[in-house]
């Protein structure tokens, strides 16, 4: 296997994110620190997606930054990967997209090169499969392919969003695997996730979003029932039509975002604190 990379600690910094200048996500500030293994989780519609694809660079922020990701490489798994499995390409042809790093646009693959494949496909457990088309395959199957290439761009960031959807149970618990593995060697693994129980058993850190930073920190300490339900009635009394708000100060992000607005914007308080068990009710 590739060797593993130095992860970068992440900072956001005040970040508002949307589209339209209308806000997804407000006024979200914290560090995540290299070699984390954090789920990000909220009700539907918190803004989950929106803050991956801020993160992997294929959103610009409305206000407020995202530091330590500059000249990173990143592994990125969107939920819809768009890949059209229709195409003639074979499995092992698509894996190896993952080393465009290492080949560029003119190089050739070579012996390190198939074997670096091999040993991607058989991490996954998809030995045998590198001739098979990929409308061939399953949908678990085409996944662990997606994770084979993930493998083989060795990035010290990998960015994932629902990926364990609609895939079968042993592919879950065998990617969940992967992705220990992954921590293991010092990556930090961002994983959006609706299964609450998957989270528990396999991430040490959440992160609560209700289109503001809920809270933050152990997962036993973030996924409780209060927790949660403050995340439904925060989400449910978003207004997707308020205007865009001023900006927090930095000392109170998170603590009452509402007390900060000079105009109506009908969402309620945060009143989430991150990092430690503070944020508990």
């Amino acid at each position: 296997m590739p060797s593993p990379s130095s992860a970068p600690v992440i900072e956001l910094s005040n970040l508002t994110l949307g589209y339209d200048r209308h806000p997804a996500v407000h006024h979200l500030s914290t560090s995540i620190a290299p070699g984390s293994l954090l789920a990000l989780v909220g009700p539907n519609g918190a803004g989950k997606s929106t803050l991956i694809k801020a993160l992997a660079g294929e959103l610009r922020p409305i206000s407020g930054t995202v530091s330590g990701l500059a000249g990173q490489r990143i592994a990125w798994l969107p939920q819809h990967n768009g890949l059209d499995a229709s195409f003639p390409i074979d499995v092992r042809r698509m894996v190896a997209m993952g080393l465009w790093h290492r080949v560029g646009a003119l190089g050739r693959f070579n012996a390190e090169h198939r074997r670096l494949c091999s040993e991607a496909l058989a991490a996954v457990g998809l030995t045998g499969f590198e001739s098979r088309r990929l409308d061939t395959l399953s949908g678990g199957q085409l996944q662990r392919a997606l994770f084979a290439r993930l493998i083989l761009q060795d990035a010290p960031v990998v960015l994932l969003d629902e990926p364990f959807a609609a895939v079968d149970n042993r592919t879950s618990a065998d990617l969940l695997a992967l992705l220990h593995r992954w921590q293991q060697q010092g990556k930090t693994v961002i994983v959006v996730l609706h299964d609450l129980a998957q989270v528990r058993a396999h991430f040490p850190l959440t992160l609560l979003l209700a289109r503001e930073l809920m809270a933050y920190g152990p997962t036993a300490e973030v996924l409780t029932d209060a927790h949660w339900a403050r995340a439904q009635r925060m989400h449910e009394a978003f207004d997707d039509d308020a205007p865009l708000c001023a900006a927090a100060p930095q000392a109170q992000v998170g603590m009452d975002h509402s007390a900060h607005h000079d105009h109506h914007h009908p969402h309620g308080p945060a009143q989430a604190q991150t990092h430690s068990a503070e944020a508990m009710p």
